[in-house]
């Protein structure tokens, strides 16, 4: 995938929030085939800071059964990628919504 075809969403929850405040790490959710260097440039491109580190989560998706014709059904996967920025900077939009 190419860098300006990542679509790259801020993960908000009570934890993703605590881990940028506490940590200054941010965590994202981005397509599967993704990597992570593609999503460092991104975030380093998009809100010019410096990238430390990156961590992945992978999440497998849901197998849902259709009770009618009893066909399973699996949800796709979700990955979920923590960056760690740099001792000092700080993405203000992700706090913000």
């Amino acid at each position: 995938m190419k860098s300006n075809e990542i679509k790259v969403q801020p993960v908000i929850s009570e934890k993703s929030y605590e881990m940028a405040n506490a940590l200054n790490k941010y965590t994202f959710s981005v397509p599967r085939g993704v990597n992570k260097i593609e999503v460092a440039k991104w975030v380093e491109k998009t809100y010019k800071v410096k990238v430390v580190s990156i961590n992945s989560v992978i999440s497998p998706g849901k197998l849902k059964r259709d009770w009618k014709t009893n066909i399973k059904t699996r949800k796709s996967d979700k990955v979920k990628i923590i960056v760690t920025l740099k001792e000092g900077n700080k993405i203000d939009e992700f706090l913000k919504g």
